[in-house]
């Protein structure tokens, strides 16, 4: 299934039915009166978090959502039904935005979570409401209010509590395949990872982790180069990001440039990337001596002045992967969940 992050639809409320103009006509009875019943509120349309989504490929096939109208208040006193309420299914992680003003509508961050982004019409009055000691046939009504209409845009940041950075071929889809059972390709050619794929990995006694691995980021990603600057925004939620540096393969960078360029990219990224969590894990050192992996810790440690943590592991023999995820396992039950939750757009429920 292909991976779409950001989509823009049109959402459209129902709109409130109208009050009714009637009066009582029975034989046999001669006295009538105002009998005209109040239309019923128009249907609002809200997201709600759905846990088997991961994409927001659907909405490319349909970009009109609307919701059902209120119907007309009847005479006898009878009141118009209410439009049904329309429930857009969107991924856990979704942000939606109005898509003139820029505002944060608000995030759907929980399964089954709903989120009001139009609020529907409110209903007309009848005649009936309108009856008083001095107006005994009242010929007025009130119209229905039209729903909200409103473009927005959809916007999925993906879940994850750990986020994998690098440089193309770090070795990051390589590391998520080891530690958990996501199968994302790995070749031997730049840019094999093309969309940002999760993996959960299992800690024992129940315990778990999510962790994201999207594509690799180049020089000038923060600008728009590469597909940096497009996925970099689903480590926008993570509570600590991995930089992984290759030191194994003949690249033309030396690690300590590897290590420079990434933080330059994540300093420049809105987000605050930067201010981020985060540890170096040198991949590939089943291809070195281990007295050329341990100096090259050194020298990384001297030359970036490094005083967090710093694993060097390897995917082929599985070298150092259980120390990093125990690591991993353990910040993550030392620290709380980061509060991402943004506050609606102020929304009044329909009454009476």
């Amino acid at each position: 299934m292909k991976f779409v992050d950001e989509v823009s639809i049109k959402v459209e409320a129902g709109d409130g039915g109208h009050g009714c103009v009637s009066f009582r006509r029975e034989k046999f009875i001669p006295e009538g009166g105002p009998n005209g019943g109040d239309g019923g509120h128009g249907g609002s349309v809200y997201v709600v978090g759905d846990s088997g989504l991961n994409t927001l490929i659907d909405f490319r096939h349909q970009r009109l959502h609307r919701a059902e109208p209120g119907q007309a208040g009847m005479g006898r006193d009878r009141t118009g039904r209410c439009g049904v309420d329309l429930h857009i299914p969107v991924p856990v992680g979704t942000r939606v935005f109005d898509q003139g003003s820029e505002e944060l509508i608000g995030e759907v961050l929980q399964p089954d979570q709903p989120l009001l982004i139009a609020a529907g019409g409110y209903r007309g009055l009848g005649n009936t409401r309108f009856k008083s000691s001095v107006n005994r046939t009242p010929r007025q009504s009130t119209q229905g209010t039209p729903g909200e209409q409103r473009q927005i845009r959809l916007e999925l940041i993906l879940l994850a509590d750990v986020g994998l950075l690098g440089l193309p071929n770090a070795g990051k889809s390589s590391l998520v395949r080891a530690i958990s059972s996501a199968r994302p390709r790995v070749a031997d050619y730049p840019f094999t990872t093309l969309y940002p794929s999760l993996g959960v990995v299992g800690t024992g006694s129940d315990a778990s982790f999510v962790v994201a691995d999207i594509p690799g980021i180049i020089q000038g990603a923060a600008q728009g180069a590469g597909l940096g600057l497009q996925f970099l925004k689903h480590c926008a939620r993570t509570r600590l990001l991995l930089h992984l540096v290759d030191i194994g393969s003949a690249a033309e960078q030396s690690p300590t440039q590897q290590v420079q360029a990434i933080t330059a990219e994540l300093a420049n990224h809105p987000a605050k990337l930067a201010e981020r969590p985060r540890w170096l894990v040198l991949t590939k050192t089943d291809l070195l001596q281990p007295d050329e992996v341990a100096s090259i810790q050194r020298t990384l440690q001297h030359d970036l002045a490094w005083d967090g943590p710093l694993f060097a592991i390897s995917t082929v023999r599985s070298a150092g992967l259980s120390a990093l995820v125990h690591a991993i396992r353990d910040y993550l039950q030392t620290t709380q969940p980061n509060q991402t939750t943004a506050e609606p757009a102020p929304y009044h429920p329909l009454t009476a």
